[in-house]
């Protein structure tokens, strides 16, 4: 199956508010369209994940993060230009996402994918799209399809061929959270 019809199918499934499981630049991931609060529901079902935890979302590039965060630290845009890692950044403030996309204070994790599958799949979907690792939450983080429990594979509503693997490193993306006065915190290297 050629890349055009993996984005069409998956692209079908999100819409239906259904959930993803799909290989990342970073590691595989469970996802669903991050607007849509019942779909973001599942994801948290499927993890045995806590309400308070916030997930990552994928944009496909920084316009996109700017109609979902009220403003960008202007160290946010220095950090995305200089990046040569998967790199995600908090943001202080997200907006019109599903409520338990993000942090206690308001806060949403983004990345913005430097695998091409990806950007093309959000790009299409024009919204951001869960990113979470696709394992049981407080289980060790799978570095390939392989090592994904059979429970999170038969919970989601469509599996993206493992061919596009490739893109993946198999290690979690480093995490930096910015303020608008310029601050970074290194919450992950």
């Amino acid at each position: 199956m050629d890349c055009t019809e993996i984005v069409k199918r998956a692209l079908e499934v999100l819409k239906e508010g259904g959930v993803i499981l799909y290989p990342t630049d970073t590691v595989w991931g469970i996802g669903c369209d991050a607007t849509n609060e019942e779909a973001v529901r599942k994801v948290f079902e499927i993890k045995k994940r806590a309400d308070s935890k916030s997930l990552v979302l994928l944009a496909s590039d920084l316009d996109m993060v700017a109609r979902f965060v009220r403003e960008i630290p202007s160290i946010a845009i220095d950090l995305v230009e200089v990046n040569d890692r998967p790199m995600t950044i908090i943001y202080p403030q997200g907006q019109m996402l599903a409520p338990s996309t993000m942090a206690q204070d308001g806060s949403v994790g983004i990345r913005i994918p430097m695998s091409d599958f990806c950007r093309e799949l959000v790009r299409k979907l024009r919204k951001p799209l869960v990113s979470t690792s696709a394992n049981i939450s407080g289980e060790p983080t799978p570095e390939n399809f392989a090592g994904i429990p059979d429970k999170i594979k038969s919970a989601v509503d469509y599996i993206v061929p493992g061919e596009l693997e490739s893109e993946s490193t198999g290690r979690p993306s480093q995490i930096l959270k910015v303020g608008l006065k310029g601050e970074i915190e290194i919450i992950r290297a």
